[in-house]
C-alpha cells in the first residue's frame, strides 16, 4: 500500500467514524483499525488526530461543495435547486446534519478553519443562487435550519418546507 491509499484509507475510516459517532468519540486506534493502515504510517501522514480532523473535513467541503454546485449551474430555479438537493441529503441513509456545525459544536474554539470557510462558500454560492447577499444570508438561515430539523428527523421535509419559505422572500409585503 503506498501512502496515497493509505491516506484515502484513513480519510474513508475517519470520514465514516467521525460523521456517524462524532470526532471526539472515536480514537486514532478506532480509525487505524478500520482502514487497515498501520500505526506508524498513519502518525507519519497525520501525526496529530487534528490534522486529520481537518483534512477530513477539507475533503468533505469539496466534495459537498462540488455537488451543491452542480445542482444549481444551470438551473431555472437555482434557489430551488439547493432545496432539491437538499431533500436528497436529508433522505441518505446515515444523515446525520452538517458535518461542519456538528464539528463547531464539538470542537468550539478549536475547530479546523475549514469550518469558517465552508460556511462562507456556502453563502457565496447562495449569493449566486438567489442575487443578493442580504437574500444570501436568508437562504443560510433556511439552509442550516433545515438542516439542523432533517438531523433529528432524517428525510426530505425540512428541505421541502425551507423551500416553500424562500418563496415567500420573495412575495410583496402586504
Amino acid at each position: 500500500m503506498d501512502d496515497d491509499e493509505a491516506r484515502t484509507r484513513l480519510l474513508d475510516a475517519a470520514e465514516e467514524l467521525f460523521y456517524a459517532e462524532g470526532i471526539q468519540a472515536v480514537g486514532m486506534d478506532r480509525i487505524r483499525t478500520a482502514s487497515g493502515v498501520p500505526l506508524k504510517r498513519l502518525y507519519r501522514l497525520f501525526p496529530a488526530k487534528d490534522a486529520l480532523v481537518a483534512a477530513y473535513l477539507e475533503r468533505r467541503d469539496r466534495r459537498w461543495l462540488d455537488s451543491l454546485r452542480a445542482a444549481t449551474e444551470g438551473a431555472g430555479d437555482p434557489v430551488g435547486a439547493v432545496f432539491d438537493w437538499l431533500a436528497e441529503w436529508f433522505a441518505e441513509p446515515g444523515f446525520r446534519g452538517c458535518a461542519f456545525l456538528n464539528a463547531a459544536g464539538e470542537l468550539g474554539a478549536g475547530a479546523p478553519a475549514v469550518v469558517r470557510r465552508h460556511k462562507a462558500a456556502l453563502l457565496a454560492l447562495l449569493a449566486g443562487a438567489g442575487g443578493s447577499a442580504r437574500r444570501a444570508e436568508e437562504l443560510l438561515i433556511l439552509v442550516e435550519g433545515a438542516t439542523a430539523v432533517a438531523s433529528l428527523a432524517p428525510g426530505p421535509g425540512p428541505a421541502h418546507r425551507a423551500r416553500e419559505m424562500a418563496a415567500l422572500l420573495d412575495r410583496p409585503a402586504a
